[in-house]
């Protein structure tokens, strides 16, 4: 089944900036796909959201199994026929160590969900991006992954950066990948961003943030709607660039 109202994929959509950015682009009239690893969770929150008149669905999708991102991506192809937009925001962090303390192994398996399932899960969905008219990629990142901010110790996020090794390089990658494709895709006319949605009170940081996950997803709903003279291969707020 093919349709002419856009369609959005974002990971980790079944909570916190995810499922914000979810009930956004909805109210906008995009059908929405949430995309989560757990079911109960994943098809509670797209209940939610139908609730309030969005049209949501759930697609089962743990970004860091690549038979899961495969499937995902046939059963898009199916029903729709084509990607509009891909928010990939499924994300996690390790608690905080001084660089010298943390093991390879828990870099690796933050990094398995925040840049290689980002990876896994553009390369599945690229080729219905592709026939899009309009495709838009955004990666969420975080001001913390900016290296200019890591490397000044007058940095306010500077008490952060120096006891989260995982988190801040992994989104320093994604940032790295982020240009890389939109280096790629910008002949195709596919806009693909880094945006940072700021210190939102999430279940990531244990609610201690203070934005609110709807606050927090403004800024990729913007560049997830973002027309063709949009920026590709930028680092955001919603404030504007961050340096890299």
């Amino acid at each position: 089944m093919t349709t002419s109202q856009k369609t959005a994929l974002i990971t980790g959509a079944n909570k916190g900036i995810g499922m914000e950015t979810a009930r956004r682009l909805a109210a906008l009239g995009t059908t929405v796909l949430i995309g989560a690893r757990s079911a109960e969770r994943g098809e509670a929150a797209a209940e939610e959201l139908r609730g309030e008149g969005a049209d949501v669905r759930f697609v089962l999708l743990d970004v860091t199994d690549e038979i899961s991102v495969r499937t995902a991506a046939q059963h898009i192809d199916a029903t729709f026929g084509r990607l509009d937009i891909l928010v990939n925001n499924a994300g996690i962090a390790a608690g905080p160590q001084a660089p010298s303390e943390v093991s390879a192994a828990t870099v690796r398996q933050v990094y398995e969900t925040n840049v290689f399932g980002v990876i896994a899960v553009t390369h599945a969905m690229l080729p219905l991006l592709r026939r899009s008219a309009a495709a838009r990629i955004v990666n969420m990142s975080s001001e913390l992954g900016s290296l200019a901010h890591m490397a000044d110790p007058g940095s306010p996020w500077s008490a952060y950066t120096s006891i989260l090794l995982p988190y801040c390089s992994s989104k320093s990658a994604l940032n790295a990948i982020t240009v890389l494709y939109a280096n790629e895709l910008r002949g195709e006319g596919i806009l693909v961003n880094a945006v940072s949605p700021g210190y939102c009170a999430t279940d990531l940081n244990r609610h201690s943030g203070i934005r609110t996950a709807e606050e927090g997803a403004a800024v990729a709903v913007d560049l997830a709607t973002v027309g063709e003279d949009g920026p590709t291969g930028a680092f955001l707020t919603e404030d504007g660039p961050i340096p890299w």
